[in-house]
């Protein structure tokens, strides 16, 4: 069997750009004798970052996942990218793991990625382990650090470790849990120390009744004690240990690790996870319990495509195990998978796996149809995990092929590109018949666009998508249509009178018959509502989609021969136009949702200019120095202020849009969208 549930230990590495998390990565597997000696990023060798856009660009883009064995422990790290462009990594790598450490610069502090990340792992309630790294850099300032981190994150933060020296002469930490090495500090240091751990002596005692009772009677208390309540306050969230690192020289990384295995949970030790369907009947909340005698299930976080293994799912084990050569049920899909050779990854490095535990991390390449967020189940117990809830895009570029040989293989990338990443998407716009990719922000897809042809071979320029407007009517309006043709065989005729009335938004097309006496026969009713819905796709005054709108047949004229389905199709919509044209149309665009994330200090600026682009507020939260506002502005003003949003905030601002409703476009607006349109639609201007 692979290793024992209780013995492996699953962390996320989090922390804003630069901090140095695959540097971190890189010193905890040469300690855990994973790898003979540490690589660097600026020299391209870690073990982490190991695609070529990765090495290029010298930081993390993607998700990926090593891990080491130490003293019968199974370590699995999940390295997630800094910057917030890849967010979709980071949640992906958080749901699968049972822990953080997040890493804060002792020189920069505690930055927007640090407060978005760090949300991202309280969200899922897993502990977490602070790491202060650089603590040999000049300025390196660990108490002004544990301050900012209590007054942002709360008193659950305490320090573990008290570091010997700062900057050039840091040399070592302290535990303050055991007082090991507390005697090497100067006097200076020994007070903060001393009084650092007297507080999280209270702190233990307070996170534990029983607990505190004894040191209230005794004034302290014991070694063992401290530490069997320290960790019991670590996996509750009730305490979060901060330890001083300078990972590049190696100091503190033993202790992250004693930390890892000493106070972080096993897989077992978590709750159950959640699901959507399956499982016993008559449970009230059903979830899968980690249980390595329990059936076989999983969920994939994360999918690879690799040029030589094709598609590789990276999955974690939720219960039960699993075996090479197994047959398992996609219960997302509802078909059967054949895994062929199962393997553990050490970034692109695959190691081969006969069984996988409970709890534990594997992958498994070319399955038939499996993608991100599918559960995969034993087939007789099936059960299917709610989905890895990711982050929707919020910024949209339209593509097109540079050649015909990069038209014929594009779609087929962008499939492939999405399946990795599920924050980035494509679609066709049926509308402005342009292909639309979407994305967290400017660098998500520059990346992605350097990746199709790097990778694939596929060219593309890029551009700002149209806007899908659309049209509506505000008043009522009537119109009775004859069409009639005779020229030399067949005629045609048809007769229809119509009225249309505006619907509110998001109620679509009504069609009412309130033809009588068989005016217009039966069999042409339908043709009348054909050529209305075609006459809508070609709209009024801008020659945008129609939308919400009732339109009544009540009335009209027949004839014995000429009259066909053609006849009332091309009467209707001529009819529906004319009718509509009376009833004040209004062009309409799409306003979004939009949450911004700005620094305080940028505040006034950005309320400024959302509402110089037409945005209006409808609400704001503060929190840990950062300011939330929640604010509704038209789609064709948030492609624009993307750029202003980033200088305003020096590029410290993250947002995301979702679409909200449709609303009418001012009137000077409308004009300029409706003079673009002709010239575009019938050569005019």
């Amino acid at each position: 069997m692979g290793v024992s549930t209780s013995k492996i230990r699953n962390v996320a590495l989090i922390a804003h750009s630069g901090s140095g998390k695959t540097t971190l990565a890189e010193n905890l597997l040469h300690k855990g004798g994973a790898i003979s000696k540490p690589g660097t990023v600026d020299a391209g060798t870690t073990v982490c970052d190991y695609s070529d856009d990765e090495k290029q660009r010298k930081n993390s883009i993607n998700l990926s996942v090593a891990f080491y064995e130490k003293n019968g422990f199974k370590v699995n790290l999940l390295d997630t990218p800094g910057y917030l462009d890849y967010i979709g990594e980071v949640v992906a790598g958080v749901n699968a793991a049972d822990a953080a450490v997040l890493l804060v610069d002792s020189v920069s502090g505690i930055q927007v990625g640090t407060v978005k990340f760090w949300k991202i792992a309280q969200e899922r309630s897993i502990p977490a382990i602070i790491v202060v790294g650089k603590m040999d850099k000049d300025n390196a300032d660990f108490d002004k650090v544990m301050a900012n981190l209590q007054e942002k994150f709360g008193k659950r933060c305490v320090a573990l470790y008290y570091p010997n020296g700062q900057s050039s002469s840091f040399s070592g930490v302290a535990n303050l849990l055991t007082k090991d090495g507390m005697d090497a500090l100067d006097a200076q240091n020994k007070e903060k120390a001393e009084k650092m751990s007297a507080d999280m002596t209270e702190g233990v005692a307070e996170s534990d009744d029983v607990l505190l009772e004894k040191y209230l009677e005794q004034g302290e208390l014991s070694s063992d004690d401290l530490k069997a309540a320290f960790r019991k306050g670590v996996v509750s969230g009730k305490i979060i240990p901060v330890i001083p690192a300078a990972v590049e020289k190696g100091i503190g990384i033993e202790e992250i690790m004693s930390a890892i295995e000493s106070y972080f949970p096993s897989p077992d030790e978590m709750p159950g996870v959640r699901i959507e369907s399956g499982g016993e009947e008559g449970d009230d909340i059903q979830t899968v319990e980690p249980a390595q005698d329990a059936p076989f299930s999983a969920q994939v976080f994360k999918t690879v495509s690799d040029p030589y293994a094709g598609q590789i799912s990276i999955f974690r084990v939720r219960s039960g195990a699993v075996s090479q050569n197994q047959t398992v049920r996609n219960t997302s899909r509802d078909n059967a998978e054949k895994f062929g050779q199962l393997f553990f990854l050490r970034g692109k490095e695959q190691l081969s796996a006969e069984n996988v535990s409970c709890g534990d991390i594997c992958a498994v390449a070319k399955l038939k149809d499996t993608h991100t967020n599918d559960t995969l189940s034993d087939d007789k117990k099936p059960v299917k995990f709610r989905d890895i809830n990711f982050p929707e895009p919020a910024v949209s570029f339209s593509v097109k092929p540079k050649s015909r040989s990069d038209e014929d293989k594009i779609s087929g990338v962008l499939t492939k590109l999405s399946e990795e990443d599920p924050v980035f998407k494509w679609e066709l716009d049926t509308q402005t018949h342009e292909m639309i990719v979407s994305g967290m922000g400017d660098l998500h897809l520059k990346t992605m666009i350097t990746r199709m042809k790097d990778r694939y071979g596929v060219e593309v320029e890029i551009g700002t998508p149209k806007i899908a407007y659309k049209e509506t009517i505000t008043a009522n309006g009537d119109a009775q249509y004859r069409h009639k043709k005779q020229s030399g065989g067949a005629g045609q005729f048809a007769e229809v009178w119509l009225r249309v009335e505006p619907l509110s938004r998001g109620e679509g097309f009504q069609f009412v018959d309130e033809v009588v006496g068989g005016a217009i026969p039966r069999q042409f009713i339908g043709s009348c509502e054909k050529g209305i819905l075609n006459a809508m796709k070609d709209g009024i005054v801008a020659s945008c989609p129609v939308i919400d709108v009732k339109v009544t047949v009540y009335d009209g004229k027949t004839h014995p021969v000429d009259s066909k389905d053609i006849a009332f199709q091309i009467a209707a919509a001529h009819g529906f136009r004319e009718a509509c044209t009376k009833a004040k149309p209004v062009v309409l665009e799409p306003v979004m949702n939009v949450e911004l994330t700005i620094p305080e200090e940028n505040m006034g600026d950005v309320t400024g200019s959302l509402s110089s682009r037409r945005g209006r507020v409808q609400g704001m939260d503060s929190e840990s120095g950062m300011q939330t506002v929640r604010a509704q502005i038209p789609l064709e003003e948030m492609y624009k202020y993307v750029n202003e949003l980033k200088s305003l905030t020096a590029g410290r601002a993250t947002y995301t849009m979702s679409f909200s409703h449709y609303e009418a476009l001012p009137s000077n607006l409308a004009q300029k969208v409706i003079a673009e349109n002709k010239k575009e639609h019938h050569g005019e201007g």
